[in-house]
């Protein structure tokens, strides 16, 4: 069956962006782009909000752009062609290879686990993944710890009172003071 993950950047008080909306200290340098584009590698199906989809579309073109260097032009051919499902009640369409819902969020992992074939289903967003794992879906959880306080925003982490217990599984330590850790979720 396939596991459900959620990965991103997230400073180390925990936020994915700060109290303006900015998000600009989590732009990986050119290690850990790597790393994340080989966890896209894994990648089947990958799930987000509106805003991460937003945000995502630069990729849709960003090989016209002459600027990109080679790991990007990598990253925007595994990127493009995966199958992205986006959840939004407000927008009425999306582009490339992505398709539209407005909830069911349980029952789209559920019918995506169904499906044959190997790769993650990846989760994007905090307000997708807060949904998910307050739903106990979320299999594993890879943050790519930044060294920043950015001191409020949105956190990484759903704020529930429910208790989750980890495992780790693997951490990593790059040259930037970056850490990416991959924890299981205890069953």
């Amino acid at each position: 069956m396939r596991k459900v993950t959620y990965s991103m950047g997230v400073s180390l008080d925990g936020y994915i962006v700060g109290p303006d909306g900015g998000f600009d200290w989590s732009e990986p340098d050119a290690e850990v782009f790597r790393f994340v584009t080989e966890e896209i590698r894994g990648v089947a199906v990958h799930l987000m909000g509106r805003r991460l989809y937003e945000t995502m579309l630069y990729w849709e073109t960003a090989e016209q752009d002459p600027a990109l260097d080679d790991s990007e032009r990598v990253w925007a051919a595994l990127w493009n062609p995966l199958p992205k499902v986006v959840f939004s009640r407000t927008l009425s369409a999306v582009r490339g290879n992505a398709r539209l819902l407005s909830g069911g969020l349980a029952e789209e992992i559920g019918r995506l686990r169904g499906e044959p074939g190997e790769g993650e289903i990846a989760i994007g967003g905090a307000g997708l993944a807060a949904e998910a794992a307050a739903a106990g879906l979320i299999d594993e959880y890879r943050p790519r710890v930044h060294p920043v306080l950015v001191g409020g925003g949105v956190p990484f982490f759903p704020r529930s009172e429910r208790r989750v217990d980890l495992e780790l599984a693997e951490n990593r330590t790059f040259d930037s003071g970056i850490v990416c850790f991959r924890y299981r979720v205890r069953r």
